[in-house]
């Protein structure tokens, strides 16, 4: 049986390493990297990536199937995210006349990352 700090500790290790596998698959799609595990205001953003003129803002999610990484972005979660996104774009003013986007990347186990584009809305004001 596991204890409470085992578990702690396999789910930060399974957290860290879905990060690993969703940057590589970014990086795949032509995204370059600008900022991991970024927090600030009370919210984290896992991955910050950039292609184009668009900025992406990343939740990375892993779970066992992809249906509950899906269901795993709570309004809570945006709203923390979201003041993560406005508190990074308040130090970067070049990022101000780029588009910026919610995406989220979905990982499950034998499965390809799945790479939702706009998963949810910033809350910018």
């Amino acid at each position: 049986m596991n204890s409470a700090p085992e578990r702690r500790r396999t789910t930060y290790l399974r957290g860290h390493r879905a990060e690993r596998i969703a940057l590589l698959f970014l990086l795949l799609k032509g995204y370059r990297p600008l900022a991991r595990r970024y927090a600030a205001a009370g919210g984290e953003i896992d991955l910050i990536v950039m292609r184009g003129d668009t900025v992406a803002f990343v939740e990375v999610k892993a779970r066992g199937l992809m249906g509950d990484a899906l269901s795993a972005i709570t309004a809570t979660k945006r709203r923390r995210f979201s003041r993560a996104a406005r508190a990074w774009l308040s130090r970067q003013p070049w990022a101000a006349g780029k588009t910026w986007r919610a995406d989220a990347v979905f990982v499950a186990p034998r499965r390809w990352p799945r790479h939702l584009k706009a998963a949810f809305e910033l809350e910018m004001s």
